[in-house]
C-alpha cells in the first residue's frame, strides 16, 4: 500500500492567516485551474474523491490541507489563471496563492501542474522563477499525457526540460497522467525525498 494513500482531509482555510503555524513538512500542488491538479492528488492518494474535481475549472476556491502524519502534509492551493470567473474573484484566490507561497515557512517544495499540450504559460513560469528565487525545489508534472500518442508526449517533454533549463534552479519535470497512472512512480519518488518518507525497501 502507498504511503500516498492514508491522507485524509485536514482543513480548508480562504487565506494564509487562518492556517495555524505548522513544525512539520508541506508540498504544495499548484496548477491553472484546468490542468488535473485534483485529480492528480486523488490519483497519488488512491482517492477518487479525497479532493474535489469538477469539469468547471477553478472549483478549488481556498487552500485545502491534507494530513499524511502529524509531521507531513499536502496541500491543494487554489487554481490560477482561468478567465471564466469575476476579476474580483481570481484576484482574491491569486492573493491567498502568493501569500501561502511566500509566507509559509514549512513549505518543503512545490508541484506545479500544467496541461502538456499547453505547457509553460506566464502564469506557470512566474510560479516557478518564484519557487527558485525562495530555493524551493519545482516539480513540474506535464498533466493529461494520456491524451498525446508516445512520440509527441516525448517531445513535449523534452522541449519543457530544456526550457526549464533557463529557471536555473531545482526543477525536476516528468509527464503524468491521471486516468492510467503514467509517472506516479516519479512524482512519489520526488516528494518522498521532500518530506523525507521512508522508502518501502528501506528500513524504518
Amino acid at each position: 500500500m502507498s504511503y500516498f494513500s492514508q491522507a485524509k482531509f485536514l482543513t480548508s482555510a480562504p487565506d494564509i492567516a487562518h492556517l495555524d503555524p505548522f513544525d512539520g513538512g508541506e508540498i504544495a500542488f499548484a496548477g491553472r485551474s484546468n490542468a488535473g491538479k485534483s485529480s492528480a492528488l486523488n490519483k497519488l492518494t488512491r482517492q477518487k474523491t479525497l479532493a474535489r474535481t469538477s469539469k468547471t475549472p477553478g472549483r478549488t476556491q481556498l487552500i485545502n490541507l491534507f494530513e499524511l502524519d502529524e509531521t507531513r502534509r499536502l496541500v491543494d492551493l487554489p487554481g490560477y489563471g482561468y478567465a471564466k470567473v469575476p476579476l474580483a474573484m481570481k484576484q482574491k484566490w491569486q492573493k491567498s496563492l502568493g501569500e501561502y507561497l511566500q509566507k509559509r515557512d514549512c513549505l518543503k517544495g512545490l508541484v506545479v501542474l500544467m496541461d502538456i499540450r499547453h505547457p509553460l504559460k506566464d502564469l506557470d513560469q512566474d510560479l516557478v522563477y518564484w519557487a527558485v528565487n525562495a530555493n524551493l525545489p519545482v516539480l513540474i508534472l506535464l498533466t493529461k499525457a494520456d491524451k498525446l500518442k508516445a512520440g509527441k508526449r516525448k517531445s513535449q517533454l523534452l522541449m519543457v526540460r530544456e526550457a526549464c533549463i533557463a529557471f536555473n534552479g531545482d526543477v525536476t519535470v516528468h509527464v503524468f497522467s491521471s486516468l492510467n497512472g503514467l509517472g506516479l512512480p516519479e512524482t512519489e519518488k520526488k516528494i518522498s525525498e521532500w518530506l523525507d518518507i521512508p522508502r518501502p525497501n528501506s528500513e524504518s
